[in-house]
């Protein structure tokens, strides 16, 4: 699996998130299982306000390029985790901690999976921490 052979949405999304330097971008393909939807994307916000930016801005790049807005949200204030249920994909943007804790490409380990380099001019999550701290 290569981004390109992604459906549109989920390229827009993952594309979004590498806008506002998410970390550790993940597309698990759920297609072939039967779950209740096709992709997961999962990234890494580092801050508050940097897990609502990324959450922001792929609605924003959503609704502007496929007029497209998620059927649910949930978690989007909070510091931990924030869901966005585009249907065919759900976007979760979990802060450090809780991405170890839901672990989901342990869960779903069965299901391809597409982690994307990261970004080589995008601040460390420690160089983030150490601006915040």
């Amino acid at each position: 699996m290569n981004l390109e052979q992604l459906p549109k949405g989920v390229r827009l999304a993952v594309e979004a998130a590498q806008e506002k330097k998410a970390g550790a971008i993940t597309v698990l393909d759920l297609s072939g299982l039967g779950a209740f939807t096709e992709y997961f994307v999962i990234c890494t916000g580092y801050s508050t306000p940097q897990l609502q930016a990324i959450c922001s801005e792929i609605e924003d790049v959503l609704y502007r390029e496929l007029k497209r807005t998620p059927s649910h949200r949930e978690g989007h204030r909070s510091a931990e985790w924030a869901l966005l249920d585009f249907g065919g994909f759900i976007v979760h943007v979990f802060g450090e901690q809780a991405r170890r804790f839901y672990d989901l490409e342990r869960l779903w380990r069965q299901a391809p999976s597409l982690a994307l380099p990261e970004d080589s001019g995008a601040p460390s999550h420690k160089e983030l921490s150490e601006k915040a701290g």
